[in-house]
């Protein structure tokens, strides 16, 4: 759908089995990473984003459960800072749940501000991380 939406899909990592985070909550999360090639600015695509979470009922409230979480992550080499976004995302290098399945699909993607590949920022998590890879169901 956000391929549709905001640009071309070009990549999509297996989905992550990961225990909640951050937060409380009964459930756990299904996380993967995906690559989309957009001529939208970044906040643009962001706000092409939120649309897509409130199509899936996502209701925005802090520490809730929630159907669908898109995050924007990296735009290019962009580093950005406003009130709406934050680019690279700040807590990037110290979540596996984003790392595993991004390291899927670029495992030498630089972050510009750390100068890290993905696989060397998962590398250098030193917990599990209650993150468990899983296959895509197919219909």
């Amino acid at each position: 759908m956000l391929g549709a939406k905001g640009g071309r899909s070009i990549a999509l990592s297996s989905p992550f089995l990961t225990e909640p985070v951050e937060m409380e909550s009964n459930f756990f999360f299904t996380n993967a990473v995906g690559v989309l090639e957009t001529t939208l600015p970044p906040l643009q695509l962001l706000a092409v984003m939120h649309a897509v979470e409130a199509e899936f009922g996502r209701d925005r409230a802090k520490g809730k459960d929630r159907t669908v979480d898109l995050d924007l992550l990296f735009y290019d080499e962009l580093v950005l800072e406003t009130d709406e976004l934050v680019l690279p995302h700040p807590r990037i290098a110290a979540r596996r749940f984003v790392l595993a399945p991004l390291a899927e699909i670029a495992p030498d993607l630089i972050h510009p501000l750390l100068r890290r590949t993905t696989a060397a920022m998962l590398r250098e998590l030193d917990d599990a991380g209650g993150v468990t890879p899983m296959e895509w169901q197919r219909k």
